[in-house]
């Protein structure tokens, strides 16, 4: 005796990702029409520091767009091939985002390594007025994203990059700033590789999470122990065993279990309640509960 909860269509429409998508979409525009600017006014001031950060909204457009292809694919319903649909495209998303922005990280150190051999020109005013304009963008994209991040790793994928991007336009702005008052060029390659290494703890977080879902690991927010213990409280439960709890994608957790009745002639109840206290206590709605008495675990553990 068992029961899912949760219709085929509604698996991925209903993720963290989704609800938030609005966001995401006025921050991609934003961000990929300043990307460009910033481009040509890296190369025309010849600043590593505005390149990369132009190279980190490059990561951002494309962090952005795989979100939005995410959740496309996520709302998409399931399958007999793909029973839980797409809902893990967010997921691989997010750690192609990481990886992304770990490779870019050594390039931008490479390439400070060659600037501070040898020193470019630099023209301080344009990247100065450049990088003010670029902070705002990061700014506004960031208070779009705030609230999505919470709930989603994809969005929070995309709100660690405008971040990065918001710091590295800082960091351009007092590259600038050293560069118009003292003629200090090097600077520019000083800050562009702090920008670089500011990112990857943050990164090594998404990277760490995204993994972490794939290896069907617990969601964090969730005590395995207290959940068990939830169970084994309830009216007529004797055991619970084969218990798993892992993570769909963002905002959506499973679960599947056997709990051993007393009498079976309960355990219609038995199963309402798992399913009552496993949503209240832990928010889990996608729960699969396979209710048994003594003899059928018996036969279970003989047949093991």
């Amino acid at each position: 005796m068992g029961e899912g909860h949760g219709e085929k269509a509604a698996v991925g429409s209903g993720t963290a990702a989704a609800r938030h998508s609005g966001g995401l979409k006025w921050a991609l525009a934003m961000t990929s029409t300043f990307m460009v600017v910033e481009v040509v006014g890296g190369l025309w001031t010849g600043s590593l520091a505005q390149l990369a950060d132009a190279a980190h909204m490059l990561t951002d457009v494309g962090g952005m767009l795989l979100a939005l292809v995410a959740i496309r694919f996520a709302a998409r319903p399931a399958t007999p091939e793909k029973t839980f649909g797409y809902v893990r495209m967010e997921v691989l998303s997010a750690l192609a985002n990481a990886v992304v922005l770990l490779f870019l990280t050594i390039y931008i150190l490479y390439e400070a390594w060659q600037r501070f051999l040898a020193p470019p020109e630099i023209l301080g005013g344009p990247m100065l007025a450049v990088a003010v304009v670029g902070l705002a963008v990061n700014l506004v994209s960031m208070k779009m994203l705030h609230a999505g991040s919470r709930e989603s790793l994809n969005l929070k994928g995309a709100y660690f990059e405008v971040l990065a991007d918001m710091l590295g336009s800082v960091g351009v702005i007092l590259a600038a700033a050293v560069v118009l008052l003292t003629g200090w060029t090097l600077a520019d390659p000083i800050i562009g590789a702090g920008i670089g290494l500011f990112i990857v703890p943050r990164t090594w977080i998404l990277l760490k999470g995204a993994v972490h879902i794939l290896m069907e690991g617990t969601p964090p927010e969730v005590d395995v122990g207290l959940l068990e213990r939830q169970l084994m409280d309830l009216p007529g439960v004797t055991a619970v065993h084969d218990l798993h709890v892992w993570t769909l994608t963002s905002g959506l957790d499973a679960l599947s279990c056997h709990l051993v009745v007393e009498d079976m002639a309960r355990g219609r109840q038995a199963l309402l309640a798992a399913q009552q206290t496993m949503e209240k206590s832990f928010g889990i709605t996608h729960c699969t509960i396979q209710i048994e008495d003594a003899d059928l675990r018996m036969d279970e553990s003989d047949a093991h």
